[in-house]
């Protein structure tokens, strides 16, 4: 009898990008991801709800209105139907405002083709239910894996070949770790790069989402004490407390620390935080100066994610027990009318803490009464 040999372990397969990508939302980072798909040399098929955006950007090869003077490369197409664009596709991005992720994603599934991978490009959470976006769009696309791509990325900068940086997050299963080349973070993550996007792979969607949605808060609360009068110390130190916020609430949901150490956390808090083209920040520093809400940004009404996701952002941390001083004060602010200075001086007059957490200290703060009525009316 003839023995048959014994098969050896399979090799991994060779890591492959994804031929053609569908690109669900059509502003400005929308098309920034779909210029980047296109030079990675993926087809990036982009669709958009207004037709004379998908126009100009199919006859002029520019998107005029989100992201004018930006030429854009070829393989990426415009498309009017969101049918069009995800028939035959081997992967979706979903980049939209958060607000609009679970109607959106409830289109997608209409369309999508079976087992496809989608990626969600929004940071928040959802208001009704405190789900991170990833979740919402679990529960309109069951059957297809869902993940996320999260960082610190300017949409312009990005578009114009700037080097970029960023983190592409999917749940890896037992056939990706064994085979992690075929698995769709890595497929995506390849699909993204090029010689000036760069993009890293994780397991983490909790850790990279938590960054993504509380950094947002924080770069209000960085504006507001700008605009107030404060420079980089009072900057440093919010970011680096916030920090700390985001690790509490990412560990809570079931997130790493190590993971808000990274590009999608202190990378986007500290590129968030620190420059005026960041809406968010640019929103807290007018109502630092004590610009009125209506009339931010000149009247015009700017989608500004940390301002929608302050409320989800406190919610849910009260839900699971985390303290996240910064976020409530940014809260009570926009949502509830409180004063601005205040607040921010009575958040530096809370008890003193020790750092790290471990040490689990606390004590009265010795001058809070004085700092609050200084800090306050140096503010007002």
């Amino acid at each position: 009898m003839k023995l048959q040999p014994i098969p050896g372990p399979s090799l991994p397969q060779p890591a492959r990008r994804y031929d053609t990508v569908a690109v669900i939302g059509a502003g400005s980072w929308g098309t920034a991801l779909a210029a980047t798909l296109a030079r990675s040399g993926a087809t990036a098929r982009l669709w958009g709800r207004d037709p004379a955006v998908i126009t100009d950007i199919n006859r002029q090869r520019e998107n005029t209105r989100h992201l004018p003077g930006v030429p854009l490369p070829d393989g990426l197409f415009g498309v009017k139907e969101m049918r069009d664009a995800l028939d035959g596709a081997d992967a979706a991005l979903i980049v939209v405002p958060s607000r609009s992720v679970r109607s959106v994603a409830r289109q997608v599934a209409l369309f999508a083709p079976k087992g496809m991978p989608v990626a969600v490009c929004a940071k928040g959470i959802e208001a009704e239910t405190g789900l991170l976006m990833t979740q919402v769009a679990e529960e309109e696309l069951p059957g297809h894996p869902v993940g996320v791509v999260s960082g610190p990325t300017f949409a312009r900068e990005t578009a114009l070949n700037h080097p970029t940086a960023a983190t592409v997050a999917f749940a890896f299963g037992p056939s990706d770790r064994i085979n992690p080349g075929s698995s769709p973070a890595v497929r995506l993550a390849l699909s993204l790069t090029t010689e000036s996007f760069r993009a890293y792979v994780s397991d983490d969607l909790v850790g990279v989402e938590v960054g993504g949605a509380v950094k947002n808060v924080i770069a209000i609360a960085c504006g507001m004490m700008t605009g107030a009068g404060f420079a980089e110390n009072t900057r440093a130190a919010l970011i680096t407390r916030g920090l700390d916020e985001m690790k509490q609430l990412a560990e809570a949901l079931g997130g790493r620390r190590e993971t808000v150490t990274g590009l999608s956390g202190i990378g986007d808090l500290t590129l968030t935080c620190s420059s005026p083209t960041s809406r968010n920040m640019s929103l807290g520093f007018q109502l630092g100066e004590g610009v009125p809400r209506a009339e931010c940004f000149d009247g015009k009404p700017v989608v500004v994610e940390g301002e929608m996701n302050a409320k989800s952002v406190t919610d849910l941390a009260h839900r699971v027990g985390v303290s996240m001083p910064i976020c409530v004060a940014v809260q009570t602010i926009l949502r509830d009318g409180a004063d601005l200075g205040a607040t921010f001086a009575a958040l530096w007059a809370r008890p003193i803490e020790s750092e790290p957490r471990s040490m689990d200290l606390v004590f009265d703060h010795p001058a809070s009464a004085q700092a609050i009525q200084n800090l306050a009316e140096r503010i007002s």
